[in-house]
């Protein structure tokens, strides 16, 4: 992969709409900088390292999400059978 990569790149990578991957930029979710210009004129590249960052944080919040939910619907049984007989 090359070192750094333009926001199709991130689309396809990622396998997101073009809208999706410039709003993980202006969100500040994904670091990028603009070449060639300001504004419109400018080319947004993400340092591949960056994008590897990007998607290991999912991961991780992801999995954090997935052990929250396991853990409240783990509490949510054990209190309906606290209830039982």
């Amino acid at each position: 992969m090359p070192r750094f990569l333009t926001l199709a790149d991130v689309k396809e990578v990622l396998s997101i709409s073009t809208t999706q991957a410039y709003s993980l930029v202006n969100k500040g979710e994904l670091r990028a900088f603009q070449v060639g210009g300001q504004g419109k004129g400018g080319q947004w590249r993400v340092e591949a390292e960056e994008l590897e960052a990007y998607i290991q944080r999912m991961y991780a919040q992801t999995r954090a999400r997935i052990e929250a939910d396991t853990a409240d619907g783990a509490d949510a049984s054990e209190g309906a059978h606290e209830h039982e007989g």
